[in-house]
């Protein structure tokens, strides 16, 4: 098919997928910036305001509720609006939430500002699914998701190094301001930069949500399943990893931050390389569904390096282990955004990625209330390790239950 007639059936030319693909992961490494101010100013805030570690506590689990709830109702919200109508609100709210914790001055009103915070960055991944599906064919997409996934893991290397100096030079209030800022020059960008944009092939923008339909579907189920099984791996990490080195290795606070730097510099390496080996096995005669199985046990494989880290006496080799399981996480991951925006009909898609955050948050507490009980208990790390080393397998084997042959969504 020629460029010219590929564009008459919808889609865009190279440098307007390359525009939407950058400012979708803009759009999702400021997600993350936002989120990580709080955290990094902490130590100010506290000393300012007489926070006890309760009312901290209570700022981050508002947070987690609020996105939770919100997620049942993101899907609806995206699939209704169309991804720039809703991706622009999006921004706009959590820029503003964002902005408005410079003017905080209690608990409960930094409560308020995180509670519509979460709200607003609730949407950025059922919206890049989204508009993923919708605008770039298959032979860019699987690559667009894995960049797209890579802006947290960089918003986590970067964000640490460059926000606590300005809030010294500049105030904690001027870091609120200025990172808020940041998602009204973005969404200028957005407005005019996806203004020309045109679905693929017949897919509407904007549809009605067929909630009983998009239950009764297998694929719906599979999506969720995987999630809830592999997306407590990163919680568990996010959360746990700097106990762990602490307790195993003895680290200090101030020799903790190049640890986790090794291990989410890993994880950004394999979102962005993530995307290449679905469309390579494709090139050689794959079918969709042997590609996307094939790269999917690839990483899954890999993910077996990560519970070696128990048996190391070296900090720094733990972190590469646990970073390879990671490096793998994301690979994995690429590939189930990869294989819902396949398989599921554009116009349900941000529905179901959704669906499977909430299952991916609920499996994401259990962990981390169950790392809590195993160290409580004696029972240390290993059963954490193990449940991670095992996820990726029996996530690859409950989407073979489930779905034994993957094929392209078409005309749904």
């Amino acid at each position: 098919m020629t460029q010219g007639k590929a564009m008459g059936q919808g889609g865009m030319g190279r440098g307007a997928a390359i525009a939407l693909v950058a400012l979708l992961f803009l759009g999702n490494a400021l997600n993350y910036v936002d989120r990580q101010v709080l955290a990094l100013l902490k130590p100010t805030l506290e000393a300012e305001f007489g926070w006890s570690d309760a009312d901290y506590a209570h700022l981050g689990s508002s947070f987690q509720i609020a996105a939770a709830g919100t997620l049942l109702f993101v899907g609806w919200f995206v699939d209704r609006l169309g991804v720039r109508v809703a991706y622009a609100i999006a921004v706009t709210v959590w820029s503003a939430a964002g902005m408005a914790h410079a003017l905080a001055q209690t608990v409960q009103q930094f409560v308020a500002a995180r509670i519509v915070l979460a709200a607003g960055e609730s949407v950025s991944t059922p919206a890049g699914l989204k508009a993923a599906a919708t605008y770039l064919p298959v032979a860019q997409r699987n690559f667009a998701i894995g960049l797209i996934n890579t802006a947290p893991n960089i918003g986590a290397i970067l964000t640490p190094l460059l926000i606590p100096p300005f809030a010294l030079a500049f105030g904690w209030k001027a870091a609120f301001v200025v990172t808020g800022a940041l998602g009204f020059l973005w969404l200028a960008g957005w407005w005019f930069g996806t203004r020309n944009l045109q679905p693929l092939g017949n897919v509407p923008e904007r549809a009605r949500v067929q909630w009983g339909v998009l239950l009764r579907d297998r694929r719906t189920w599979t999506v969720i399943g995987v999630k809830f099984c592999t997306d407590a791996v990163w919680w568990f990490v996010l959360f746990w990893m700097p106990d762990f080195f602490n307790r195993q290795f003895g680290l200090g606070q101030g020799a903790l931050g190049w640890p986790i730097a090794i291990i989410f510099t890993l994880a950004a390496l394999g979102a962005l390389t993530s995307g290449g080996l679905y469309p390579i096995l494709l090139s050689r005669g794959f079918t969709v569904n042997s590609a996307r199985k094939t790269s999917m046990l690839f990483y899954a494989l890999v993910v077996l390096a990560m519970p070696l880290a128990l048996l190391t006496d070296s900090p720094w080799i733990a972190a590469l282990l646990i970073g390879l399981g990671l490096f793998a996480h994301q690979g994995f991951s690429t590939n189930v955004f990869g294989m819902t925006a396949d398989v599921i009909p554009a116009t349900r898609v941000a529905s179901v990625i959704a669906l499977g955050a909430i299952a991916g948050n609920l499996s994401g507490t259990g962990i981390i209330e169950f790392a809590g009980w195993s160290l409580t208990n004696g029972l240390g790390y290993v059963p954490l390790f193990a449940i991670c080393g095992s996820a990726y397998l029996v996530a690859l084997a409950f989407i073979h239950l489930m779905l034994p042959k993957l094929e392209l969504a078409a005309g749904e």
